[in-house]
């Protein structure tokens, strides 16, 4: 059986028709459901409150999304076709430190990091695997990856080109979010500002070449798993896309040109009301900050749109099996507040990157919301409860306060730079967890509830055979190359980066000549220094 045979019978069309809904809605007892209830707003209407689209679910589901990358480019690939069969409707791909920081995996800043928390890629020839047999223009790609967001974006687009297939049908993601690696996560390479010219690059980029995808992912959720608060994870979320449509207008983009496929993504933890509410809050005030602050005109221009992830920082490593109720919890207030796209994570994460059984049976739970639950067949459920809405006005109203502190402070680079964010998590980090060690705050399993004798679950264990083979795979790159090609196009970028032309087509030309992610990185970081944090 050829490869288009083979998979044309795994995956079937690929129109998007699966996730598309028609009929007649109606409960088990034959209730008629209306499309919405409730007076006032509607549905679909600035500012959105209620949900971007008038019918939501009902016309569409949301995109099941499950987050995978393992020891190699292969390993990974053959993870990403078993998602797609079970029916998964899009990829999101975890890269190992090493590429998330830039560094190559035979590097020995990479020693005990190649492969452990995500998949390692060196060139475009790891890309190549990872992508092989996927395909590109059907499936949509998210890529979790920050400070050498704009190289891997290259690779995807140098596969894409070499596969033929036209670039505007390429849709996705890249999440491209330093400001929130200062602030909570740390995979920063470069200094503030030309990590901000980087992404306002790539998204002048996205808008001249790849008009459906999404050049950032504006990202609230690592800096809820680092301890903030609801309130702030949006307050901090929201200020962050302040500063990145203003970068972008100082570098002379229109709004209304980039600010449609701007894109987020969320945490949904366990308070279930209080994480729908906080969605809905997020919704209405950047329709208000991108109407009122940017004067934006586009209804796209001004929607928020949000991809969610299950906390994994919920996640227990006693008595596991309870972390698939707190996970279908979390993705029940998700899908509440009306998300574009949901990840949930499996039951063992709290031990090891997930075993294929547990990502199904994670990928299963949001079947069941969608299909069998009911909760798909009516927009925004839960809108008009008078304790829903008055808990999304006072989210809003105590987001935006903290964002008028943080325009006080300059706006969200200078705030980063004084440490305010980082100091308002960590203080909220550690009233959580003396609350968790008080027994103020139950955790079943954890401080209340506890069993003994607990039997070990299986976990996935990381290939160390497997990462040779990566570092092995990454020398016969650089003996397969042109050097001298490699060299050329360093030069070019080098000379870029010392100007004021946008650097994703000299990044472009490094990768099609199979430079490693290292190199490049190496190539922009003699120019723009490296980020070493101040603690205050």
């Amino acid at each position: 059986m050829d490869r288009e045979t083979w998979r044309a019978k795994v995956y079937g069309p690929f129109t998007g028709k699966h996730r598309e809904r028609k009929g007649d809605f109606r409960t088990p007892s034959g209730v008629p459901l209306e499309p919405s209830y409730g007076d006032g707003e509607q549905p679909g209407v600035p500012p959105f409150t209620r949900g971007i689209l008038p019918s939501m679910y009902r016309g569409r589901l949301w995109t099941m999304r499950q987050y995978a990358g393992f020891t190699s480019a292969r390993s990974s690939n053959d993870r990403y076709h078993a998602l797609l069969k079970s029916g998964s409707t899009g990829l999101s791909i975890a890269f190992d430190l090493p590429t998330q920081i830039g560094y190559e995996s035979d590097d020995a800043r990479a020693e005990g990091e190649v492969g452990r928390v995500g998949v390692p890629i060196n060139s475009l020839r790891d890309m190549q695997v990872l992508l092989d047999g996927i395909p590109l223009e059907r499936v949509t790609i998210s890529m979790t990856i920050n400070s050498t967001a704009s190289i891997l974006l290259c690779l995807y687009v140098a596969v894409a080109k070499q596969q033929g297939i036209a670039l505007h049908k390429l849709g996705g993601t890249i999440q491209n979010d330093i400001l929130k690696e200062y602030v909570a996560r740390g995979t920063y390479r470069f200094p503030v500002e030309p990590s901000m010219r980087l992404i306002c690059d790539t998204f002048r980029y996205c808008s001249e070449h790849l008009p459906r995808f999404n050049p950032i992912s504006i990202s609230g959720y690592h800096i809820r798993e680092a301890g903030a608060t609801a309130v702030q994870e949006v307050a901090f979320t929201l200020a962050h896309g302040i500063a990145y449509v203003q970068a972008a207008l100082d570098a002379g983009l229109e709004v209304d040109t980039f600010a449609g496929r701007l894109s987020f993504f969320f945490n949904a933890h366990n308070n279930l009301f209080e994480e729908v509410a906080k969605f809905r809050a997020a919704r209405r005030m950047w329709a208000k900050i991108m109407s009122g602050r940017f004067g934006a005109r586009k209804e796209r221009s001004c929607q928020l749109r949000f991809h969610t992830q299950t906390a994994g920082s919920t996640l227990q490593s006693r008595q596991i099996d309870v972390n698939v109720v707190r996970t279908t919890l979390q993705a029940l207030a998700a899908v509440l507040g009306g998300t574009q796209s949901l990840h949930t994570n499996g039951r063992d994460e709290a031990l090891s990157l997930p075993t294929e059984e547990a990502a199904r049976l994670a990928l299963r739970t949001q079947q069941v919301l969608a299909y069998e639950s009911g909760v798909a067949d009516v927009v925004d459920p839960v809108g008009g409860a008078p304790f829903v809405e008055a808990l999304t006005d006072e989210i809003e109203a105590r987001a935006t306060e903290l964002i008028a502190r943080i325009d006080q402070l300059g706006g969200a680079v200078a705030a980063v730079e004084q440490r305010f964010m980082q100091r308002e998590i960590e203080r909220s980090a550690y009233e959580v967890q003396r609350r968790i060690e008080n027994a103020e705050d139950v955790v079943v399993g954890v401080n209340r509830f506890e069993v003994e004798d607990e039997a070990a679950p299986p976990v996935f264990r990381v290939d160390a055979v497997e990462q040779q083979r990566v570092i092995a795979a990454l020398r016969q790159n650089r003996e397969a190359r042109d050097d001298t090609e490699v060299t050329s196009a360093r030069a070019v970028l080098k000379v870029a980066c010392e100007g004021t032309d946008n650097l994703l087509p000299a990044i472009l030309r490094c990768v099609e000549v199979y430079a490693t992610v290292g190199e490049i990185c190496a190539t922009l970081e003699e120019v723009f220094g490296a980020y070493s944090e101040t603690m205050g």
